[in-house]
Order: C-alpha cells, then sequence, then structure tokens
C-alpha cells in the first residue's frame, strides 16, 4: 500500500498501524471511510457517531446497515482491532442503540459513556482517553 502519509511521515506502515476517529459528523465520516476501506485501518472510533444514517428510522439489519459492513460477522471481527463507539450520557439513545445492535448480531465493539454530558468536548475529551490507550496492541 503506498499512501501519502507513508511516503510524507516517518509511521509504522501497514492496516495494523492506522486507526482513524472521529467527532459527530466526523464520526459518521469515519465510519465511511473505515468500513469502505477496511484492507487499510485495523482501528477506528466515533466519538458521538456512527454509520451515517443509522437510528433515523429504520432497525439494525447486518446484511443492509451501513452499507453491509456488518453481513458477516465473523470476518467484520478477524479483520477490524477495535471499533470504539461512544457518546455522552445525556445525548440520547441512538449510539447505545447502535452499539447494543452490534453486540446482539456478534460484531465486536467498544462502547464508551461519558457520565453527565451531551454532545461536546467533554465527552469527546473523555472518549479520546478511553480510545488512545486501545490503539496498536
Amino acid at each position: 500500500s503506498d499512501l501519502m502519509v507513508e511516503r510524507t511521515y516517518r509511521v509504522s506502515p501497514g492496516r495494523e498501524n492506522r486507526a482513524m476517529a472521529g467527532l459527530s459528523m466526523g464520526g459518521a465520516q469515519t465510519f465511511e471511510t473505515v468500513l469502505n476501506n477496511l484492507g487499510k485501518f485495523a482501528y477506528f472510533g466515533g466519538f458521538s457517531g456512527n454509520c451515517a444514517g443509522f437510528g433515523r428510522g429504520g432497525g439494525f439489519d447486518p446484511k443492509t446497515t451501513c452499507g453491509g459492513s456488518f453481513a458477516d460477522p465473523a470476518a467484520f471481527n478477524k479483520q477490524v482491532k477495535l471499533m470504539f463507539i461512544s457518546t455522552g450520557s445525556v445525548e440520547g439513545p441512538g449510539v447505545k442503540a447502535f452499539s447494543d445492535a452490534l453486540t446482539t448480531a456478534g460484531i465486536h465493539n467498544v462502547y464508551f459513556e461519558s457520565p453527565g454530558t451531551a454532545h461536546e468536548w467533554l465527552s469527546w475529551r473523555r472518549a479520546l482517553n478511553d480510545f488512545a490507550p486501545r490503539l496498536f496492541k
């Protein structure tokens, strides 16, 4: 894989050495990017964000939700070392419902909830604090 980052910076090559995370809409964009490029990322996180559109009506279906990325849970779990999903406890139930649906479908994920916070920086700082030490293990 010949990625610009690997050509430009002194970084370890390969998907096992790559992570992506984003907050809010950036979390949705992270899911979109990583789920369409699982051969390039082993770790990713959505801080108050998940697959674009999830939670806006309709239930979770591993074969169709997030473009069908979860249709084969065993293959997904083998490929992804960490899918981190977080939210503030007063943001609403969407992100937790997404994590619970993944877990029920057999998809490994780490769920983190920031106590007493909403869609705000403190939620995301706490999420990053939990997410960062889990990377590249």
